[in-house]
């Protein structure tokens, strides 16, 4: 897998993080790794915990020319001068916040484990769309995007696609690739030494 074939990586924060800590954490994982955008994966319905934490996030990035997405909070992107937004209901309002946001603005899509669900983000305006979890988890349905879809997807459509969700090892060699992209969060967060669990998740496509 030649360097320009080797899926980038999407950095997703904690739905929940320590200003104290956090962003010292982040920047250590900015600086040892290439990190393609940061998703700000907030579960406050706090605004003001939202705009701190989303601030703090962006003045880490932005210091190391990192692109940074918020959830679902669209009004927060031009409020922060954030990079875009990462929408979690799929193609359904892809293609008013692109008018909203403009061209220049990122757009992606989460949708699920769904290929109709994808081609219809993407055809909305869509940057990229992200299907997950690739791996076992006992959120949701515990439905898991199936490799047949990264496969089809990498051969037939043109929109990046993020594989994310229970990543393991294997499943970073495996999907590798057939996908654009990697989401990484949860993986990383809960490890002592983020960098380090980051390093050994990805050794396989390094």
């Amino acid at each position: 897998m030649s360097q320009d074939e080797r899926p980038q990586i999407t950095l997703i924060t904690p739905p929940a993080f320590d200003l104290e800590v956090f962003p010292d954490r982040l920047a250590a994982v900015l600086d040892a790794v290439d990190i393609a955008c940061v998703r700000l994966a907030l579960a406050s319905r706090d605004e003001d915990t939202i705009l701190r934490a989303a601030d703090a996030a962006r003045l880490v990035a932005h210091q190391r020319d990192v692109a940074i997405v918020i959830e679902n909070h669209v009004l927060m992107v031009e409020r922060l001068g954030l990079d875009g937004v990462h929408l979690t209901d799929g193609a359904r309002s892809v293609r008013t916040v692109r008018k909203n946001l403009g061209s220049d603005a990122i757009v992606g899509a989460y949708c699920g484990v769904t290929r109709h669900e994808g081609m219809s983000a993407g055809e909305a305006g869509a940057d990229y769309a992200a299907f997950g979890p690739i791996g076992q988890s006992h959120l949701g349905k515990g439905e898991t995007a199936e490799f047949d879809l990264f496969e089809w997807w990498s051969e037939v459509i043109e929109v990046p696609c993020i594989a994310e969700g229970a990543l393991t090892q294997t499943l970073v060699a495996k999907f590798g690739p057939v996908t654009d992209f990697f989401g990484i969060g949860e993986e990383i967060w809960s490890a002592d030494d983020c960098v380090a669990a980051l390093k050994t998740l990805i050794a396989p496509i390094v």
